[in-house]
């Protein structure tokens, strides 16, 4: 099976460091997914979720202000790096996680633009998240 390395970092640490069937990013010019064997490219990211799904099929959330990926090909190996100002990964199960999640993500968006339609949109959508998974 082809796969991806994803690793997300913020200046406080890293935030994921795995293997993953795809991977969809918040580009600056709109939203873009990274599959096996996807060409080179290098892209600013805006305020959005990072969405991936794991090799075992676990979906995975990270909410971020900005920030940079980058997608090489080493030999047969595809690598996503993204360098984000602020994350939040989106995970729990259980209602006090998922409101913390949400909480968080409300702090960093807000903090990162005055375009409270988009920091809206992006909440809406970590809610939604949110309820599929408790």
């Amino acid at each position: 099976m082809e796969k991806i390395t994803l690793r997300i970092a913020t200046p406080y640490g890293r935030i994921y460091d795995g293997e993953v069937k795809y991977v969809i990013v918040p580009g600056s010019e709109g939203e873009f997914g990274v599959f096996p064997g996807h060409c080179d490219l290098l892209s600013l990211l805006k305020i959005g979720i990072i969405e991936f799904e794991s090799i075992d099929g676990d979906k995975g959330f990270i909410a971020i202000n900005w920030g940079h990926a980058q997608v090489s090909q080493a030999g047969t190996e595809t690598h996503v790096k993204i360098i984000a100002d602020g994350a939040v990964a989106i995970d729990g199960n259980t209602e006090s996680a998922i409101s913390s999640a949400i909480e968080s993500t409300k702090a960093l968006l807000e903090g990162a633009s005055d375009d409270t339609s988009l920091v809206g949109m992006v909440v809406s959508r970590v809610e939604n998240i949110a309820k599929s998974r408790i």
